[in-house]
């Protein structure tokens, strides 16, 4: 277990009456290393755009659950707060099973990944987020902030949402919305991950596609025996988002062509598969190796959507 500042409980008390402002309505743990964490603002629902993100914290006096990476404990750091960006997510089904838009939903919801050690620093917040239980305090920023959102998609075009792991969040609300909207346009999510029960969203996601002719949801694996035993039934091997695209194989199960006159294409998850180039001083975009989803789209007439520049390629810029 990872240490922490010490301080007295009476302390710790008037602290989290002193910074926390929201509540855990509840929690959906996924497995041991996955949960989805849904939160009562005190001062109620921000309003936000889905792609949009917040910050989410817990004071460093806080347990961290155990096995976590051994932190050196600050003096200074005693009364502080542990932050970290989060994108908001959504549970896109309501209770009765109709779907559920993002401004309809009556909660902020999170989709938490645990991280306990890190090759940078030992990881912080997560391990004391997964300790929280329904009831429990804790921090939301009160600023929503973020340009990843729907707001350059018109009516027909079509949208492609592509994500590894808990970078699937902010799609969620971006198919509600697009759903609820009555969008014309195709629409396709396709994330990657290691095993099939790292998909929280996959059971709500199969929904929609059962009820949407024009919603696909497709799911790339990297772990299962199909990815890494060639004797397997059905060996694919490992499924990565470049590979997929740039073989064709995400067209033909989507089931339409990626044009970049019609076609958004949404980028979250993983710095390396997003692969944003960097530009040097000459002013030439020099793409990271090995190559990522940028570089493969770009090759495919797509281009990056810039402040000054709009494009159809998106990806947030807070990593």
């Amino acid at each position: 277990m990872a240490d922490r500042p010490t301080l007295s409980a009476a302390d710790a008390a008037l602290l989290r009456e002193q910074h926390y402002n929201a509540t855990v309505n509840s929690v959906v743990d996924v497995h041991s290393d996955l949960r989805i964490l849904r939160i009562d603002p005190d001062s109620g629902m921000p309003g936000f755009e889905p792609g949009q993100y917040t910050v989410l914290g817990l004071g460093h006096w806080e347990e961290a659950i155990d096995g976590s990476e051994h932190e050196l404990a600050r003096p200074r750091d005693a009364e502080k707060l542990v932050r970290r960006a989060y994108s908001f997510s959504c549970p896109m089904l309501d209770d009765a099973g109709d779907l559920l838009p993002p401004s309809e939903t009556p909660f902020a919801e999170f989709y938490i990944a645990l991280v306990q050690r890190s090759d940078i620093h030992p990881p912080s917040l997560t391990p004391r987020l997964f300790q929280l239980s329904a009831g429990d305090r804790l921090f939301m920023g009160d600023k929503v902030t973020g340009h990843y959102t729907l707001e350059p998609v018109a009516p027909g075009d079509n949208v492609v949402l592509a994500a590894t792991g808990t970078g699937e969040a902010p799609h969620t609300g971006m198919v509600a919305q697009l759903l609820a909207g009555g969008h014309t346009g195709r629409v396709a999510v396709v994330t990657c991950v290691r095993h099939r029960r790292d998909l929280a969203y996959a059971k709500a996601f199969g929904e929609l596609e059962s009820r949407y002719d024009g919603f696909r949801y497709l799911m790339l694996t990297t772990r299962e025996p199909e990815n890494v035993d060639p004797s397997a039934v059905g060996y694919v091997g490992k499924r990565y988002l470049q590979d997929y695209f740039d073989s064709g194989d995400f067209e033909r199960e989507a089931g339409f062509p990626l044009e970049p006159e019609r076609t958004h294409v949404f980028l979250c998850g993983n710095p390396s598969m997003i692969g944003a180039p960097h530009r040097t001083r000459a002013g030439d975009d020099r793409y990271p190796t090995p190559r990522g989803m940028v570089e493969v789209l770009e090759n495919r007439g797509f281009r990056i959507d810039e402040r000054d520049r709009p494009g159809n390629l998106h990806f947030e810029k807070y990593w």
